[in-house]
């Protein structure tokens, strides 16, 4: 028998405030696209945020149903439409922010792990890294420089 570690590098800002400029901005996309959750059941909104090679910001929000699995997670209604409108488009990085309505979110909320699978699927399309940003309403802000830190031993189509 191997023993094999696997290490994960994270990096974590205090505040929005400390992170750049850029990605301030497109947080503060992800933050407004949040608002636009409809999440009537968890009362847990999402928003996320895309921003392409080309310079278009994508945005996303969860969208639920009252028959659960037919609803769809933030980063995932973000990344569909952005392969839907600009198939050829990189996606260089993305935001995300969560809230509750039944209490404050202050601890940084990453992709669940659907979301982490289809952000892979994306990642290795276009074979490179989508830097990822994610918070809860506020406070703690964490980095990771690609979806394969979040997601280590990803299944892709290698495998079929």
């Amino acid at each position: 028998m191997k023993e094999v570690k696997i290490e994960t590098t994270l990096q974590v800002y205090d505040h929005l405030n400390d992170t750049p400029k850029e990605v301030q901005d497109l947080m503060e996309q992800a933050i407004s696209a949040r608002e636009k959750a409809y999440a009537p059941y968890s009362k847990f909104n999402v928003g996320a945020a895309l921003l392409l090679e080309n310079k278009e910001i994508i945005t996303g929000s969860n969208q639920e149903n009252a028959s659960y699995p037919s609803g769809l997670c933030a980063e995932r209604t973000a990344i569909y439409f952005a392969g839907a409108k600009y198939p050829e488009e990189k996606i260089i990085k993305m935001a995300i922010s969560a809230s509750s309505k039944i209490h404050t979110t202050i601890t940084p909320i990453p992709p669940c792990g659907a979301c982490r699978q289809a952000i892979s699927e994306y990642e290795n399309k276009q074979n490179h890294p989508i830097e990822i940003y994610f918070m809860g309403e506020s406070g703690k802000v964490v980095r990771s420089n690609s979806l394969a830190n979040l997601l280590p031993l990803g299944f892709d189509k290698s495998y079929l």
